[in-house]
């Protein structure tokens, strides 16, 4: 595995993530290391590969079955929506 040494940080950014580490349970190094992870930049390969999971999941979805607006999704989640 790589190394990488960051110098600068702003010492409140660090103690955010020293908070965010100590509530998941892990260590600053650990917290640093997901955050990296989570925030991957969007390479061409990358990009290609996501475009090609959305074709296979879009696939998957029967052209005759009617999809629920995704506005709509949201507004029923927002006010609580109980169903029929």
């Amino acid at each position: 595995m790589a190394q990488a040494l960051i110098r600068n940080i702003d010492e409140e950014l660090l103690d955010a993530y020293r908070e965010s580490a100590r509530l998941n349970g892990r260590s600053l190094e650990a917290e640093l290391r997901d955050a990296l992870r989570r925030a991957k930049p969007m390479t061409p390969r990358r990009r290609d590969e996501l475009v090609e999971l959305s074709r296979r999941l879009r696939a998957m979805t029967p052209k005759d079955v009617a999809q629920t607006p995704s506005e709509q999704l949201i507004r029923e989640d927002r006010e609580g929506y109980r169903g029929p």
